[in-house]
């Protein structure tokens, strides 16, 4: 018979930054999270968002296996300019069968290796096994992770990005140039005309242009989780396989679903969920372009929080 865990103190267990970096490779969380995606199905505890005078606060929390846990993020798009991350938080995960606290993780850390695992396990099993191209559009922290997680599943040789703001642009291509990536600072055009293409900006309004999307690539949106908010335009999820994290939170949370429908380009009932993709209930015609779209949900958060828990615990 297991022990019970021994209660959590506030100093035990705390995981930052870097320990989770070297706890997480993006082999690891990827592997992680598609072994649970047949079993979560579509099921998602709601994620809680309030809404406060600097910005929103988010609550996610989630059950799944051994775990359960919750995610506390507060995000503040003010911040950058007072030198402080737009996005903090922390993790807390706990035993399931005694609720007893059993790690704290950092939860920004956490989000900024989750969001790149989920799309480039997602991406592993939908994408063409040769694809070699990469477009990025945005070029903060995110996107540049992105690179990192989509170059674990195929033999990226180019990625061209795409940015507003010149100067950042300039640093993210020089910093995936000092990785060893053949990157370039690009137009929207050129950098859509790629085999993946990554879209992680807050754009409100479309990045790219539906016509510039050749037939057979794969493209994902995670930049944005509001109704009022798309980085896609809806001609393109039209004429795609469109999946997503399930029905429920891509019609209540993701703009580029909720505005596509509205415009009549996209059918709910067309949409594909995580968990077919999983167990290849679904197949994909490879003439037309796979849209991924997600929003994050708690058991992605909870899958890699575990994760880290465990490897923790065998070293």
């Amino acid at each position: 018979m297991t022990a019970p865990p021994t209660p959590l103190r506030l100093a035990d267990r705390i995981m930052g930054a870097v320990e989770l970096d070297a706890l997480l490779p993006f082999p690891v969380a990827i592997a992680a999270l598609q072994s649970a995606l047949g079993r979560v199905g579509t099921s998602s505890t709601p994620r809680t968002a309030v809404d406060l005078a600097a910005g929103q606060l988010l609550l996610m929390p989630s059950e799944l296996d051994r775990f359960v846990g919750c995610k506390v993020i507060s995000v503040a798009p003010g911040n950058p300019e007072h030198g402080l991350p737009r996005i903090q938080g922390v993790y807390l995960l706990m035993d399931a069968a005694t609720l007893t606290p059993l790690a704290y993780l950092d939860g920004a850390e956490l989000t900024a290796i989750r969001t790149p695992a989920v799309s480039a396990a997602l991406v592993d099993l939908v994408a063409a096994p040769d694809a070699r191209t990469l477009g990025l559009f945005g070029a903060g922290p995110q996107a540049v992770r992105h690179v990192a997680a989509m170059r674990s599943i195929r033999d990226i040789e180019r990625v061209a990005v795409v940015g507003r703001s010149p100067a950042r642009l300039e640093a993210s291509v020089a910093l995936l140039r000092a990785s060893g990536v053949d990157a370039v600072a690009s137009d929207p055009e050129s950098a859509a005309h790629s085999d993946l293409i990554v879209c992680a900006t807050s754009a409100s309004s479309p990045v790219l242009a539906d016509a510039d999307i050749p037939a057979g690539a794969t493209v994902v949106a995670v930049g944005s989780h509001e109704p009022h908010r798309r980085e896609l335009p809806g001609e393109l999820l039209g004429r795609s396989h469109v999946i997503v994290e399930s029905r429920a939170v891509a019609t209540t949370e993701a703009g580029d679903v909720i505005q596509a429908i509205a415009e009549g380009h996209l059918d709910e009932a067309a949409l594909v969920e995580f968990g077919d993709v999983a167990t290849a209930v679904t197949g994909f015609d490879p003439t037309r372009p796979r849209v991924i779209k997600t929003c994050g949900v708690g058991w992605q958060d909870l899958v890699v929080a575990a994760a880290a828990y465990e490897r923790l615990g065998s070293r």
